[in-house]
């Protein structure tokens, strides 16, 4: 396998396990539409796609309530979701090796920029990367291809063949397959191989030492 100067990681799934933080925040806001979950590991679900899309998908939320959602969830997310979460074995030496190998780190995620520093600054992750990409919180750019496409331009990776996306979800492969650049999806996070390989993903990892043996 070739080795890619410019890498694009997702953040959830990828390089942080968010799934207690990501699934007591959804609790809590369809607790406010009179909705209780108790399993919480039902919502691991809603862990990689943009917030809006799983509320609408998975409970049929209209536009309006989709956008009360998010509200409810980002409430909760600010003071108690966000670092209840933990970065994965192996990720940071990972990191390390790759930047002390002179490749160039990139942080493409549909969460909110705001909130993807902010953890990344947490975990001391943040100066492993070049630019972080992520959406708005008014729900700019929350579509994965977008937040990738964004990425892109705004560090000037014109030569495609040598960049690659890592994610854990078909979001991540369905948006580099259109930027048309590779994509390796890795299993530890919370997509299926069915997912990640139908989807069309060039390379599968199943564990962070598998990904590290094809990036490094």
């Amino acid at each position: 396998m070739k080795k890619y100067t410019n890498i694009l990681f997702d953040l959830d799934g990828t390089l942080t396990d968010p799934k207690s933080g990501i699934t007591r925040s959804v609790a809590y806001a369809l607790k406010s539409f009179g909705i209780e979950v108790k399993d919480l590991d039902s919502l691991c679900k809603f862990i990689g796609p943009p917030l809006r899309v799983s509320f609408r998908d998975f409970y049929g939320f209209s536009e309006d309530d989709c956008t009360k959602a998010v509200e409810k969830y980002r409430e909760y997310f600010r003071e108690k979701g966000m670092f209840d979460n933990k970065v994965y074995p192996g990720i940071e030496s990972l990191l390390k090796n790759l930047k002390h190998s002179g490749r160039k780190l990139y942080i493409a995620t549909s969460k909110p920029t705001v909130f993807a520093v902010k953890i990344l600054e947490h975990f001391n992750l943040l100066s492993y990367f070049e630019y972080v990409a992520g959406s708005e919180l008014d729900g700019t750019r929350d579509n994965k291809s977008d937040v990738i496409r964004f990425a892109l331009q705004q560090n000037n990776l014109t030569n495609l063949t040598d960049v690659v996306m890592v994610g854990d979800r078909k979001h991540d492969v369905i948006g580099a397959r259109e930027n048309n650049i590779d994509v390796i999806g890795v299993l530890y996070g919370y997509g299926s191989k069915a997912e990640l390989i139908e989807s069309g993903a060039d390379f599968i990892a199943e564990t962070v030492e598998e990904l590290s043996e094809l990036l490094v």
